[in-house]
């Protein structure tokens, strides 16, 4: 019974990513743009780069590529400072209420870093 259960709780921790890691999914098929103020910068953090806008008085969860697409795509962390304003394009949540945008273009400036050249 011992050995089941650590097998079981072993398979569900390395499956554990995988469930972290989503798809298109649970996106609208219309792709949008938003621009708003950057509240938290580029995280590299896995298994999505993200990054935090406000727009108008909603705060909006911004889902990137995997980071090593984002970082090859120009985005490394500190690059796009708190405070400033960018414009994104993407697929926003379906989930009502829900503030979450899969992002496949980021505009800063004359800068632009397409994480997802191929949704475009």
């Amino acid at each position: 019974m011992t050995r089941l259960f650590s097998a079981t709780l072993c398979a569900l921790l390395m499956s554990a990513p995988a469930f972290a890691h989503h798809g298109w999914g649970g996106q609208e098929e219309k792709i949008s743009d938003m621009t708003g103020t950057v509240v938290q910068g580029v995280s590299l953090a896995g298994p999505h780069a993200t990054m935090k806008i406000k727009v108008k008085n909603e705060l909006w969860d911004i889902t990137l590529a995997p980071p090593a697409r984002a970082e090859r795509a120009g985005l490394k962390e500190g690059l796009i400072p708190v405070g400033a304003t960018v414009t994104v394009r993407g697929n926003r949540s379906t989930e009502p209420g829900r503030h979450e945008m899969k992002t496949i273009y980021v505009k800063h400036g004359a800068a632009e870093y397409h994480v997802y050249p191929d949704r475009e």
